[in-house]
């Protein structure tokens, strides 16, 4: 499905590829929009991944990685689009051959959100600031084994049952009352101005329930002779990209990808950062490994904590 196509890049329009989720067509249009005020003509492609196709399986029995960026990149090798705009947190850090990350544009709110049922919401836990304030053994939808391992660790009283979809259909599992409570990342909730207020919600703060590297962050890729690469890293956030950049470096290292209960969030400006760590194992009896550090430069920052997340990864 498309919304306009152009067969090839002599006609000078650059052709975005996309998923087809809402959020991923805001993710694509809005990139279109920036494009346009620089003067570049675009149009959309959707194109259905792995990930889209199967979304009744939890993400910890499907084999390999990249269930949503493949058949994206697959597309751009072939030349069926110039470029594709992503959730850079969906992306692998091994980029493949012949494409490149050519900018990370736009980080919205990173941290999480917690939406539930009003009636599943415990008030003295409210009142005492509970990051997950839900009543004893309420039922929390989620899939990612992140968010499952700090859920372990903060309320091991709660039911993890798993949670896949697009945003808006997690949404409405809650409403149908499938789940006393889901977590979903903020910045996807905040993108699609979703109503939500016949609903408990509750963004998590990154010190107590910390994120996806780079979550919030749009990613750009091309191939690496694309003649639209130079257009398209003018969009490059600058800064902040450098957080994300030493966030995914962490990643990279773990050699991980959505099986691995790992989050890290790194926030700040000039010379004053603050880095956030949890790392599970899966021997989900072992407490995590969670940590706080300050400092300078993102990059420094990650090879500094680098060694205690290698001594814990070896058990």
């Amino acid at each position: 499905m498309a919304e306009s196509q152009s067969t090839h890049p002599a006609t000078g329009v650059c052709r975005i590829g996309t998923r087809g989720s809402d959020l991923a067509l805001w993710q694509a249009r809005t990139i279109k929009g920036m494009l346009q005020e620089l003067g570049v003509d675009t149009t959309v492609t959707i194109i259905k991944t792995r990930g889209d196709k199967i979304d009744n399986v939890p993400f910890a029995k499907l084999e390999g990685k990249n269930f949503f960026t493949k058949e994206l990149e697959d597309a751009q090798l072939d030349g069926r689009v110039d470029m594709a705009v992503h959730s850079l947190k969906d992306l692998a850090t091994d980029m493949v051959p012949g494409l490149t990350l050519c900018a990370m544009v736009g980080r919205e709110d990173p941290r999480e959100i917690l939406l539930a049922q009003p009636e599943a919401i415990d008030p003295d836990l409210v009142q005492a600031g509970d990051t997950l304030p839900l009543k004893k053994g309420a039922k929390i939808g989620t899939s990612a084994a992140r968010r499952q391992g700090q859920v372990r660790a903060l309320r091991p009283d709660l039911e993890i049952a798993d949670l896949r979809g697009n945003v808006p259909t997690r949404v409405n599992r809650l409403r149908e009352g499938l789940y006393d409570g889901i977590l979903l990342a903020h910045a996807g909730v905040l993108r699609l101005e979703l109503d939500l207020g016949d609903l408990f919600t509750k963004p998590l703060d990154v010190a107590a329930f910390v994120p996806a590297p780079a979550q919030g962050m749009l990613g750009i890729q091309c191939r690496q002779d694309d003649p639209w690469q130079p257009h398209l890293a003018r969009l490059d956030c600058g800064e902040q990209g450098l957080a994300v950049a030493a966030e995914r470096s962490l990643l990279n290292r773990l050699d991980g990808g959505c099986h691995l209960p790992f989050g890290v969030n790194i926030e700040g400006a000039g010379n004053a950062w603050r880095m956030e760590i949890f790392l599970g194992d899966d021997d989900i009896t072992r407490a995590p490994l969670r940590f706080t550090m300050n400092g300078t430069d993102p990059a420094a920052m990650a090879d500094e904590a680098w060694p205690r997340i290698a001594a814990y990864r070896e058990g």
